[in-house]
């Protein structure tokens, strides 16, 4: 694709009816429901983003796209919840305390309750989530928060959090010392684009000097947010060029409480409540999940190097108290992201999800 890729644009969806609706959470925050509509359908398809990314990661328009190959596969009513970790919304950019648990909480329930209202009664609600938001979503559904879901789908992590060595030395050391030490309240991938004489221009250089792999100031910085490698979330040549060129505007700007939820988390290896504000959110998660019975699709890439075999140990744990109702699918040759952002995913990873998906309708 030659051009500049504009930011937020449903290019990528063309053949779709688009449209936006207002969530608000219970905690007073104002999210976003996208809904890409070609045809009423039983069976509709929320999607979930990671952190900073948004819905931009499921309609890319450089390649075949989620949206687009879902509803080309005869799941045709999709929908998008940009949550409270959206880069499509402000708050990645404030000084808040938001946590895991609030989005447990409060943003899945919300978009789920919206979600329903619109589409009316009797139709089965199937989740394919990414990264942090498979991980809130978990949680979500664990609390018995999110009503019947027909199925789930989560990518590179769910409710084990495993990380390699470097990502857990950064979680225990590294918020302190960029918040106190180097006067940052939020992680951006555009610091790149900084004055080198501004504290996230320099920050951006700083990481740059240890990433001699591409020309790329924001991977740079992404890997070193989320990741351990050269890159850390992706592998290169699964990237199409475009793709490479905008991951700033896939990948945003990310507050650091988040970072201090994520480290109690990884403590523990399981997904846990970062303090006990939210007292009617089980303490473990992963020991109340064993009550779920959606049937889950755990993916992961065999190169991940930002939660190695977190999805691995998660359905082998949930396994145990469900024989045979989950499933696992490693993906050679992918790293953490980029089975939703690559350029060969439409043949890769896709026709997993719609297997899935398909196998979950009646």
């Amino acid at each position: 694709m030659g051009g500049r890729i504009a930011r937020f644009t449903t290019e990528g969806v063309p053949d779709a009816e688009v449209t936006e609706y207002p969530v608000t959470t219970g905690d007073g925050l104002g999210l976003k429901l996208s809904r890409f509509h070609r045809a009423d359908c039983d069976d509709v398809v929320l999607l979930l983003h990671g952190l900073p990314a948004s819905t931009d990661m499921f309609i890319m328009p450089e390649h075949t796209n989620l949206v687009s190959y879902l509803l080309d596969n005869g799941f045709t009513d999709v929908w998008s919840l940009d949550f409270r970790m959206s880069n499509r919304l402000p708050y990645g950019t404030e000084t808040n305390r938001h946590t895991l648990d609030d989005i447990a909480l409060y943003d899945h329930p919300a978009g789920l309750a919206e979600l329903r209202r619109r589409v009316g009664e009797g139709k089965r609600v199937h989740v394919v989530a990414q990264c942090l938001g498979a991980v809130s979503f978990s949680m979500s559904m664990a609390a018995g928060l999110t009503g019947d879901i027909a199925s789930f789908t989560s990518n590179s992590v769910a409710l084990v959090t495993k990380v390699p060595g470097w990502s857990r030395f950064k979680l225990r050391f590294g918020v302190g010392l960029t918040e106190y030490v180097w006067g940052l309240s939020v992680l951006d991938s555009r610091y790149g684009e900084a004055s080198p004489l501004t504290r996230g221009g320099a920050f951006s250089r700083l990481v740059s000097l240890f990433h001699p792999e591409c020309g790329e100031r924001a991977c740079h910085m992404i890997s070193f947010m989320w990741g351990s490698g050269r890159p850390g979330l992706w592998r290169h040549e699964n990237l199409d060029p475009a793709t490479h060129r905008r991951v700033a505007d896939l990948f945003g700007a990310t507050g650091l409480n988040y970072y201090r939820h994520m480290h109690r988390m990884v403590e523990a290896g399981r997904a846990v409540t970062h303090d006990r504000e939210h007292s009617e959110l089980p303490p473990d998660y992963l020991e109340a999940a064993a009550k779920i019975s959606t049937p889950m699709l755990f993916l992961t890439g065999d190169h991940n190097r930002v939660f190695e075999d977190s999805n691995i140990v998660c359905h082998r744990e949930l396994d145990k108290a469900s024989p045979g109702l989950h499933e696992l699918v490693i993906l050679p040759g992918y790293g953490h992201v980029d089975p939703f952002i690559g350029k060969n995913v439409h043949v890769d990873v896709f026709p997993h999800i719609l297997r899935h998906l398909r196998r979950n309708t009646h």
